[in-house]
């Protein structure tokens, strides 16, 4: 499974892509605009830094102008993934992108059904939101196993790109339903390093070094 970092922040995406365990970054408009800085400004420095899928979001409402508006994405490069809504004309627009070779991600996807739609409209990645799943008293954790079933069962290649993940658990839930990448904030990221034992267990350590290296006179 792949792990995306659902930002726009550079500095954020920045550091992670350092560790050299990120593949890819997810944003959209609402992140964007959180930077205060023009948008083609913030998707070409996350370009620079990410060599990786980077998920750009049309704010297009109608098949035509997304179909336009994705064109413009794409030639910044060849990593650019054109996120769209799944409506009837994001469909269609998702279609045309997809003849035209260009990778689509069908967003706000909240049932097996419109992941089955995604799929036969040649998306590259569907995105179901599990945490707001989970807001309406549903589970999100059952909706992303539903439609790894129903590709695996079809041999649909689009990929499930597990969203709105709110804490570690979904991370790993996302993993074991069969989700190919899951992609969260930089603050779940962060959560997935911590377990209070390897506290516990790595200050054990340091202070029996601090013990032994009394006695011993440290590394030689």
């Amino acid at each position: 499974m792949k792990l995306f970092l659902d930002s726009a922040n550079v500095d954020q995406i920045r550091e992670v892509w350092e560790l050299g365990i990120l593949d890819g970054v997810t944003t959209n408009p609402t992140l964007v605009a959180q930077q205060g800085r023009a948008f083609l400004d913030v998707l070409k420095e996350i370009l620079d830094i990410v060599d990786g899928p980077v998920n750009a979001e049309v704010v297009a409402t109608e098949a035509e102008a997304m179909v336009e508006e994705g064109e413009r994405l794409a030639e910044l490069s060849k990593n650019v993934v054109v996120k769209i809504p799944m409506t009837k004309d994001g469909i269609k627009a998702v279609s045309l992108l997809s003849k035209r070779k260009i990778h689509t991600n069908v967003t706000l996807c909240f049932s097996a059904a419109q992941a089955l739609l995604a799929g036969l409209a040649g998306a590259t990645y569907v995105s179901p939101f599990m945490g707001r799943v989970d807001d309406i008293d549903w589970d999100g954790v059952e909706l992303v196993a539903d439609i790894a079933e129903v590709y695996h069962k079809q041999g649909i290649e689009t990929q499930i790109l597990a969203a709105s993940c709110r804490h570690p658990l979904h991370v790993t839930q996302a993993a074991a339903a069969g989700a190919d990448v899951v992609t969260m904030p930089y603050e779940v990221f962060e959560k997935l390093f911590h377990h209070p034992l390897t506290d516990i267990g790595l200050k054990r350590f340091l202070d029996d070094w601090e013990k032994a290296k009394a006695v011993l006179g440290g590394i030689q």
